[in-house]
């Protein structure tokens, strides 16, 4: 067995399911194995088992899409104060392996940026969004006080990927989704979802407006550090409004390794944006632990630049 880093291996986005929250989805847990909820329902040993065994000290706790970014009606904001406050018991019970992303009501945007607020001040390490809300981009301006407020307090926003619109998943994918069904998900339909959230933010103006917000992307960046550049190329051609995409995606973003231990697109995102805005994460348990952490061990980087991915850059982001 490989030698465990010699540094503490933080982990940051590790997903559970909130009974209550599950509940309000139809068919969400026909999607998901035994085995798979058998995990997300835990908060306790069989988690921190498989953290020991993979040699993870902390996980940052993050509700599974769609979280609450279905929601809507009277009770959504209670039911997601709820939902945070059984996340907290949980990371009070065990403050030394666990943290947290608070889940946001985004069908009510002032609510939201309030809990966002009154979870700050419990502890929590910033929101975590599960794609679109309620079928609407984050960059329709009736969000922007949750973004307001995420620099007010200097926490960053994790944008997950959700799964598509309905009139997309027709168009795009109905001919290969029975016989591929990740497809719609994990394979392709979640990238294509989240990295056009993250441009749509870009070219929205939200970061003239909030220029000292922070936003995290998993799994390498959805593909946007290898296009950074033909990106940024593009839209600078005639006729665009002036706009630096590549200066704004690299100094505005972060990127998770979660569910992406890929040396060639690592060696990219460590090229396009430098190390000190890769973080490491897992996306347990639909991706194993030990995998991810194998992978760090031999990857082509220097003990200096691992330890930053593996804990360093979370300590100073979240100041854990």
């Amino acid at each position: 067995m490989l030698d465990k880093p010699k540094c503490p291996v933080i982990a940051l986005e590790e997903h559970y399911w909130d009974r209550e929250l599950a509940a309000q989805f139809a068919g969400v847990e026909s999607v998901r194995g035994e085995e798979t909820l058998k995990r997300l329902y835990d908060l306790s040993e069989l988690r921190i088992r498989e953290m020991d065994e993979a040699g993870i000290d902390m996980q940052i706790l993050s509700h599974g899409a769609p979280s609450a970014q279905k929601l809507s009606g009277a009770d959504a904001v209670a039911l997601t104060r709820r939902v945070n406050d059984r996340l907290h018991a949980a990371v009070s019970a065990n403050p030394k392996r666990f943290a947290a992303f608070a889940a946001l009501p985004t069908s009510e945007p002032k609510a939201a940026a309030d809990e966002l607020e009154r979870t700050t001040r419990l502890g929590f390490k910033g929101p975590m969004i599960h794609g679109l809300a309620n079928g609407a981009f984050l960059d329709d301006k009736r969000f922007w006080p949750i973004f307001e407020r995420a620099q007010a307090l200097d926490v960053p926003v994790y944008l997950h990927p959700s799964v598509p619109l309905p009139a997309v998943m027709d168009a795009y994918y109905k001919d290969y989704a029975k016989d591929f069904p990740m497809v719609i998900r994990a394979a392709w339909g979640f990238t294509v979802e989240t990295a056009t959230q993250a441009i749509r933010l870009v070219l929205s103006g939200l970061f003239d407006a909030y220029p000292r917000l922070k936003i995290v992307l998993g799994h390498l960046g959805e593909t946007l550090p290898f296009l950074v550049w033909r990106v940024d190329q593009a839209l600078s051609r005639p006729g665009a409004k002036t706009l630096s995409f590549r200066d704004v995606f690299c100094e505005r973003f972060y990127i998770t390794t979660s569910g992406n231990f890929s040396n060639p697109a690592l060696l990219c995102c460590a090229m396009e944006m430098g190390i000190d805005r890769i973080l490491f994460a897992v996306d347990w348990p639909f991706v194993a632990n030990k995998p991810a952490v194998d992978w760090m061990r031999t990857a082509p980087l220097c003990n200096e630049d691992k330890a930053k991915i593996l804990s360093g850059n979370a300590k100073r982001l979240f100041r854990l």
